[in-house]
Parts: C-alpha cells; structure tokens; sequence
C-alpha cells in the first residue's frame, strides 16, 4: 500500500497540467478573439503560430502547457516503475513531490514574469529530482 503514494505525486502532476490547460485556453481565446482571429478558417495552423499575433503574456501559458506535456512525460514513466518494481516509497516519493513542486513553480513563473533565470533555476532543481529517480529506478531494475 505503501508503494501506491507514488500515485498522488503523478495525480497531481496531471491535475495541473489540466488547470494550465484551462488557464491557457481562459487567456488565449479571448485574446484571439481581440486580435480578431477567425478561428472557424483557420486551416493548417499550429498553436506557436499564434506568437506572431499574440501577447507574450498570452502565449506563455500556451508553452508552459507544452513543456508540461515534455519532460514530465519521463516522470510518468519513472514513476511507474518505480512502483511496478517495489521502489516507489520513501525518498523516491519524496523526490516525486519535490519534482512536482518544482513543476509547478517553474509554471508559475512562466506564465506570470516568464523570467528565465528563475524559470531555469526551477527546471533544473526538478530535472535533478528525475534524475535521481531514473538512477534508482536503474538500480531496482538492473540490480
């Protein structure tokens, strides 16, 4: 049962990438519509197409959403066998809210001031958490 408090750190980590989901689309559609952007024609655009005729502000939260759908994507991964291998406990569960926290800072501050020294600060410190997960995820694997 233990093992299952893996779980709560990848919930988490889905549920607010769904709110910046929703946090996107709350800034981006009536920016669109200011910028008087039809979209009912738009045909073979992508959503960075956007940047030329958006804010930044705007637009930072519609690539924040990218990045939490990047590298986060590994996190599941190791996530799941951390678990599935009887690993997912103790400082690994750690590690995976510390991850997350992390995340979510690093949201914050992109889609607010979007100041990337802060930003790759809180990359960095949460790619180290997964790093540190992927290596004990390798040892319980491998061992």
């Amino acid at each position: 049962m233990e093992n299952n408090l893996m779980l709560q750190p990848m919930v988490a980590l889905i549920l607010w990438t769904m709110l910046i989901w929703l946090w996107m689309y709350v800034t981006r559609i009536p920016a669109m519509n200011k910028a008087k952007i039809d979209s009912a024609n738009l045909v073979g655009t992508k959503g960075g197409d956007l940047d030329e005729l958006l804010p930044p502000a705007v637009q930072w939260k519609a690539h924040n959403y990218n990045h939490l759908l990047a590298e986060p994507t590994l996190f599941y991964a190791i996530c799941v066998v951390l678990i599935l291998s009887g690993v997912g406990t103790g400082l690994n569960v750690t590690l995976a809210w510390a991850y997350v926290g992390l995340r979510v800072l690093h949201s914050l501050i992109q889609v607010t001031s979007n100041r990337v020294l802060f930003r790759f600060l809180a990359f960095v410190l949460s790619s180290l958490c997964l790093i540190a997960m992927a290596i004990h995820a390798a040892i319980a694997v491998f061992h």
